[in-house]
């Protein structure tokens, strides 16, 4: 089976051929254990694909896998991690998938860092991440599943995507999921229940995932989806059909869009004021956090945006790597703070938590928001519920969809909801009026 799956000239090496070092990590479908190849001493990253017996004989190999190894086969892009090869166990359930070792996870990274990742540092592995989507999107595939904790570092900077268990192609026509991408990184369309999306679904995610290396801490981080959208509309103010036409018509909108908040605002000059953002920064964050789709920006403008060329430049990934890699702890050793689909879990001892608090933990309760462990216990809870349920209902209810990319869009549309007649906030405050008020022309902007 294997070998159908992953074919070559010569058959699957057995798993034998690997010592087993550490587990460094589980996935929704498989342990990952970083191991050493016998005969060359190359260090890997060995993925387990879970199969019980009876699951095996009736379905094989799950089909999350599969699309896994086949995508990854074809998907040849130094942001992308590489899939080796596949190896095989002694029973007929046993398989293994063999990845590139990465020695850092960027979550886990994130949350034990003692200082956030400066401008040049965070334009580094945003500029990195884009070009990655930048090359799925070329391809005609859909991630489905960006979040930091799917993002790796080696011990070069050089930053890899990973885990494309969700990942599909786009199909000519048909209904998608929408029970797809983690809950803070899921784009509004999804939580409105839409089945015919596409590459911008990825691009709201990785908004999430910039704004999260700026801020240091998860952008939105909503504990349910009604929350979600909540959060959302706190950010980036009321969507409504005047700047998301189509929007009214989603399958969820009647039961979850009367319950939004009237919010007029962009709040994101707001939420990154001690960064002093440019004009340059809103602008590239507010294109990739427009509700409407189809104004969305697309990776390729995302990824040449004058953000990554006005000063500070972005520092190469080598020095990333000697900037923050240098006595980091590697995937092996990190027991400190673990993310599960995005989401902190404290695991210190608790006389130990005040003294060794995360960075993110700390920099959330300045803000005013969670700290690490009350949000940990809560999201702790939904992702084991949520987790393996979401990805195999995604798996049974794909039949195929239609693939609505923004198709070279390049306008950075502001993200608000239609304004009533009250006059904007007075001057000095740091509101910024939604565009739908301000603009009549369909040219929107902060």
């Amino acid at each position: 089976m294997a070998d159908a799956i992953l074919p070559s000239h010569k058959p699957c090496r057995p798993v034998t051929v690997f010592s087993k070092v550490h587990k460094i990590g589980e996935g929704t479908y498989g342990d990952v254990y970083l191991a050493r190849d016998r005969e060359s001493s190359q260090l890997v990253a060995l993925k387990r694909v879970k199969l019980s017996s009876s699951g095996f004989d009736r379905e094989g190999m799950p089909l999350t896998s599969v699309r896994e190894v086949s995508l990854l086969r074809r998907l040849s892009h130094p942001n992308i991690v590489t899939l080796a090869e596949v190896v095989v166990g002694s029973k007929a359930d046993s398989l293994f998938l063999v990845f590139e070792y990465c020695e850092y996870e960027l979550a886990k990274l994130l949350d034990s860092m003692p200082t956030p990742f400066s401008l040049p540092e965070a334009k580094c592995l945003s500029e990195q991440l884009l070009c990655a989507v930048q090359h799925l999107h070329g391809c005609g595939v859909l991630h489905r599943d960006l979040k930091m904790s799917n993002l790796l570092l080696n011990a070069k900077g050089e930053l890899k995507l990973c885990d494309f268990g969700l990942a599909r192609e786009a199909p000519p026509s048909g209904a998608l999921t929408p029970r797809v991408v983690t809950l803070w990184y899921r784009a509004p369309e999804l939580l409105f229940g839409a089945q015919h999306y596409g590459a911008p679904v990825d691009l709201w995610a990785v908004g999430c995932v910039v704004g999260e290396l700026l801020l240091h801490r998860p952008l939105m981080p909503g504990p349910t989806e009604p929350q979600q959208l909540k959060l959302m509309v706190e950010l980036l103010g009321a969507p409504s059909d005047r700047i998301w036409p189509g929007m009214s018509a989603l399958p969820l909108f009647r039961s979850l869009g009367p319950a939004l908040p009237d919010q007029p605002f962009n709040e994101l000059a707001h939420t990154f004021a001690r960064l002093r953002p440019t004009e340059t920064t809103l602008q590239l964050l507010d294109g990739l956090l427009t509700y409407d789709p189809t104004q969305r920006l697309d990776a390729a403008a995302a990824a040449g945006h004058a953000w990554f060329r006005e000063s500070p430049r972005p520092v190469s990934p080598a020095a990333l790597a000697a900037a923050r890699l240098r006595g980091a702890p590697a995937r092996p050793g990190q027991a400190g703070t673990k993310r599960r689909a995005g989401r902190l879990v404290g695991a210190r001892p608790p006389g130990e938590q005040d003294a060794r608090r995360t960075a993110c933990g700390q920099q959330m309760e300045a803000e005013g928001g969670e700290g690490a462990e009350e949000l940990g216990a809560r999201a702790a809870r939904l992702e084991e519920l949520g987790e393996r349920a979401r990805a195999r209902k995604a798996a049974r209810e794909d039949g195929g969809g239609g693939w609505s990319g923004s198709g070279g869009n390049a306008v950075r549309a502001a993200t608000a909801s239609s304004l009533p007649s009250e006059a904007p906030p007075a001057r000095g405050t740091f509101r910024i009026p939604s565009p739908s008020c301000v603009f009549a022309t369909s040219e929107r902007q902060l």
